[in-house]
């Protein structure tokens, strides 16, 4: 199937790694993009073992190491007092699942992916180019652009959660609202309270409530996110937050969690929604990956990591000898389905178990101080551990 002519809606995360591993594979792809210039709204990201092994493989571990910090513990702290309850080890990561646990900006990731798609000769790169009208055609796909109309054999909606590859795939089907919202921020590591620890993950479990901070950039900027219950519904990635409301919505707190929201500027805000996986991620030659098949709660860290293992999959039923395209794809969504089903649902159990309220709370807390660390972390296996299979 190496003649084959691949179209990837996208230029995100997402569409640039499944661009990188259809090269590898032998492929030639155009990636088409609505935006002028890629820069990444947002700010950490957590790449855990199993997708990083794939962007190791890639060859941009050394771009990776650079950019990103390794965290050497999660800690889960009690919102209420700042006290410990668990720790998590991470600094044997990258010997128990082949590659390190890693923490970074998201812009930056998105550069070392650009860098290396325009690096790569059969990577054909299209921005300011939206795609629309989507529609069979005689063995192929046909879509639009702004500027001419355009076929593949294959398109690959890397698209997002409001994914217009996935109207055509499975037709109407927004994301859902979750009752939650992501505030976020960054500040300069010397701006942050100095009994915050630099080298690991902090994670406050509250009253309905969780606050999520760790090292990003080398070290030198952290990363905050603050999980909130709220009745509050918007599409952008970055609304503006009102960081006095956010503030009073913690008041009480640890002095340590206080003063981590206070060193907090420039507040934004978006609306946790979901793709339920179970919809079609497949037809007529368009398939879906990433947070156009299956966008999820971010409360296990593995959105991006999906999308990553999507693509390394997709590239491989591509490949395989004696398989038509039509089966190929299907076998592409067969063999995510399960897993995928699996990490997204364990995502919305995790955001159940880190929002208990203050009757429910000392109960989870006992659970994970008798388990321990190592333990803990033991049940993740499943997760870290993830290799290639089919």
């Amino acid at each position: 199937m190496s003649g084959l002519r691949i179209a990837i809606a996208g230029a995100g995360i997402a569409g640039l790694t499944t661009a990188l591993l259809l090269s590898r594979a032998g492929f030639r792809v155009r990636v088409f993009e609505r935006a002028e210039a890629l820069a990444e709204v947002g700010a950490g990201l957590q790449i855990s073992p199993n997708a990083g092994r794939i962007l190791d493989n890639l060859g941009l571990a050394p771009e990776l190491d650079r950019a990103a910090t390794r965290p050497e513990a999660i800690d889960m702290r009690a919102a209420q007092t700042g006290r410990i309850i668990v720790s998590l080890p991470l600094s044997r990561a990258a010997a128990r699942y082949g590659a390190p646990y890693r923490t970074l900006h998201r812009a930056d990731l998105l550069s070392i992916l650009e860098q290396a798609v325009r690096a790569d000769a059969a990577i054909e790169l299209r921005l300011g180019e939206p795609i629309h009208d989507i529609r069979s055609a005689a063995d192929a796909v046909a879509f639009s652009t702004p500027a001419r109309r355009e076929e593949a054999d294959i398109l690959v909606g890397a698209d997002g959660i409001r994914s217009s590859v996935r109207r055509f795939v499975a037709g109407d089907t927004p994301p859902q609202p979750t009752g939650r919202t992501a505030w976020r921020t960054t500040i300069a590591a010397d701006s942050a309270p100095e009994e915050l620890p630099r080298n690991r993950t902090t994670v406050f479990l509250g009253d309905r409530t969780h606050v999520v901070v760790y090292p990003i950039r080398s070290g030198t900027e952290i990363n905050i996110v603050a999980i909130v219950e709220e009745d509050w519904r918007s599409e952008g990635w970055s609304e503006p937050g009102d960081a006095a409301w956010l503030s009073a919505r913690f008041r009480g707190v640890a002095t340590l969690l206080q003063d981590v929201i206070a060193a907090g500027r420039g507040w934004t805000r978006w609306c946790l929604a979901g793709v339920d996986p179970s919809g079609s991620w497949q037809r007529a030659r368009a398939v879906l990956v990433g947070d156009a098949a299956h966008a999820m709660l971010p409360f296990l860290a593995q959105g991006a990591a999906m999308a990553i293992e999507d693509a390394a999959i997709l590239a491989r039923m591509l490949t395989r000898q004696n398989t038509g395209l039509d089966a190929a794809l299907e076998r592409y969504e067969a063999l995510r389905r399960p897993r995928v089903t699996r990490v997204w649902q364990a995502a919305r159990q995790s955001g159940a178990i880190y929002h208990m309220n203050p009757l429910t709370a000392p109960f989870r807390d006992t659970t994970m101080k008798a388990l321990g660390g190592d333990r803990l972390l033991a049940r993740y296996d499943w997760i870290y551990g993830w290799r290639q299979t089919g």
